[in-house]
């Protein structure tokens, strides 16, 4: 997965060409959120349809904002990818807020634009019209869910600030190989036996 700022540099293509010459299961996934870090998309790139920059290798674009066109793409891209090898598709979607702090995000778009795309693309929005349209749950329900998930969120919260910091030993927690090599130092977490190799 990148970025469409990423999708126009070199290890995109250089990716793309080695795995349409070994016929690897790869699937490259461009998230195009319209814009790059202070420009739009239009004024860095040369060709910003980004699913079909892969020469030898096909593509299509979605509309990522509708959740359930993002489920079943992304099953149809893993049986294609297993069965034929590389395919690139381009989720189209849209970043409400700039890049980073140095990047307010309405230099370059306008407060009208981002608010258009909350009123009438928000997937949050569009995933509950589709679910009361279609009678698949009601407002009530959703209300209720919603309240749910806002004080679970609520307690995990709570929980992880009142939860201590981790210590050195925890750093390795969880990771599959049992004796990590850094720097030429092999380390046995568990006994804390640090040898120089």
């Amino acid at each position: 997965m990148y970025g469409d700022g990423a999708a126009n540099q070199g290890q995109i293509a250089e990716a793309a060409n080695m795995a349409a010459l070994w016929k690897l299961p790869i699937a490259f996934i461009c998230e195009n959120n319209l814009y790059g870090m202070g420009t739009s998309n239009d004024r860095a790139s040369a060709n910003t349809n980004y699913y079909s920059k892969g020469d030898t290798i096909p593509g299509f674009k979605v509309d990522a904002q509708n959740i359930l066109i993002v489920r079943e793409t992304t099953k149809f891209t893993k049986d294609y990818c297993i069965k034929n090898g590389p395919l690139f598709v381009e989720y189209s979607t849209y970043r409400y807020h700039g890049h980073s702090m140095s990047d307010p995000g309405v230099t370059y778009r306008t407060r009208d634009e981002i608010k258009h795309v909350r009123d009438y693309r928000d997937p949050i929005m569009l995933c509950k019209h589709m679910l009361t349209e279609n009678s698949w749950a009601t407002e009530k329900e959703l209300k209720e869910l919603e309240k749910s998930i806002r004080q679970e969120i609520e307690a995990d919260v709570a929980k992880l600030l009142n939860d201590p910091e981790p210590n050195f030993e925890d750093m390795y927690s969880n990771v599959t190989q049992s004796r990590p090599y850094i720097r030429g130092v092999t380390m046995d977490l568990t006994q804390h036996d640090y040898q120089t190799s």
